[in-house]
């Protein structure tokens, strides 16, 4: 655990490589909200797709 809080501060300090904690925090944030909005849009495009079938169905009935 102490180990890991020094090379977390050593990431974060700028000597050592790595991504720093706040930047990997804003990353996870943003992987969040993309991964929301992908659900987001899936709902007009499964929408979108059931009406255009529907519609086809319609035109051969007709």
């Amino acid at each position: 655990m102490l180990q890991e809080s020094v090379k977390r501060h050593g990431t974060d300090a700028g000597p050592r490589d790595g991504v720093p904690t706040a930047e990997r925090e804003r990353l996870k944030t943003l992987e969040r909200e993309v991964e929301e909005l992908r659900q987001a849009n899936e709902i007009p495009r499964l929408a979108c797709a059931f009406f255009a079938l529907a519609e086809l169905d319609g035109l051969k009935k007709a």
